[in-house]
C-alpha cells in the first residue's frame, strides 16, 4: 500500500510486485473537505471532493506492463478524531462516492460535472440511509 504519496507504490510495481494506492494527496479521507469555520476536526490537510475524483491510481510513470500491478485505490479514514458514527459518515461522504467512481471508470470516461449530476441520485440514497454526509458539493449541483 503506498499511502505516503505514489512514490513507494511507483517503485514497487517497477518491481512486479502488487500495490493498491492509497496515497494521502488525494485518498485521506479524513482530511478537511472545506475551508469553512464551521468545519469539524479533521487531522489537517484539504482534500475536496473535486480533488478525490481528479485522483488516477495509475501513475504515468509506470509502462503497461507495470500498471498491471496497481490493483486499485483505497480511502483511508483514521479515526482517533471521530468520536462518532455521524462524524465519520460526514468525513467519508461523498468523497467515497467520488473514489468509487475513479477506480470503477476508467480515466477517458471520468467527467466531475456529470459526477456530480449522478450525486443528486446518491445524496438521495444517503439521504433516506440517514447518512450524515457533508453537503459542500450540494450547492455545485444544478
Amino acid at each position: 500500500m503506498s499511502w505516503r504519496g505514489e512514490a513507494g507504490g511507483i517503485a514497487a510495481a517497477k518491481q512486479n510486485h502488487q500495490v493498491i494506492m492509497t496515497p494521502d494527496n488525494w485518498c485521506y479521507l479524513d482530511h478537511y473537505q472545506d475551508t469553512s469555520k464551521t468545519e469539524p476536526l479533521a487531522i489537517g490537510g484539504f482534500t475536496p471532493v473535486s480533488e478525490v475524483y481528479a485522483y488516477e491510481p495509475l501513475p504515468p510513470q509506470l509502462s503497461e506492463s507495470e500498471t498491471k500491478f496497481i490493483l486499485g485505490a483505497q480511502g483511508n479514514v483514521w479515526t482517533e478524531y471521530m468520536k462518532t458514527s455521524e462524524h465519520v459518515e460526514y468525513m467519508v461522504y461523498p468523497r467515497a462516492c467520488a473514489l468509487a467512481e475513479v477506480v470503477w471508470s476508467p480515466k477517458e470516461s471520468r467527467d466531475y460535472n456529470d459526477f456530480l449530476q449522478r450525486m443528486k441520485v446518491h445524496f438521495n440514497r444517503l439521504d433516506d440511509w440517514n447518512v450524515n454526509a457533508a453537503n459542500h458539493i450540494r450547492k455545485e449541483i444544478k
